[in-house]
């Protein structure tokens, strides 16, 4: 079985980071992101990603972002 390939990222560098989905839906195709969300201890725990199309608003997983098979970094 392959796993999907996956992409080094510093959760404290993904403020206002771009970032393209590979499979849009709703013509959102890219986004950025906009806010960091932190535990108690100030590590990142989550991101708001923004849809540059219509300002939409999405709290994800920061390490999702991590899967080339869902999200490419910058806007492809």
């Amino acid at each position: 079985m392959n796993k999907p390939a996956t992409v080094n990222i510093n959760p404290e560098k993904l403020q206002l980071s771009k970032w393209t989905a590979v499979k849009p839906e709703n013509k959102e195709k890219h986004f950025l992101v906009t806010k960091l969300i932190r535990d108690d201890q100030e590590t990142v725990i989550a991101c708001i990603l923004e849809a540059v199309i219509n300002h939409r608003e999405y709290e994800l997983d920061w390490h999702l972002l991590k899967d080339t098979k869902a999200w490419l970094s910058g806007w492809c």
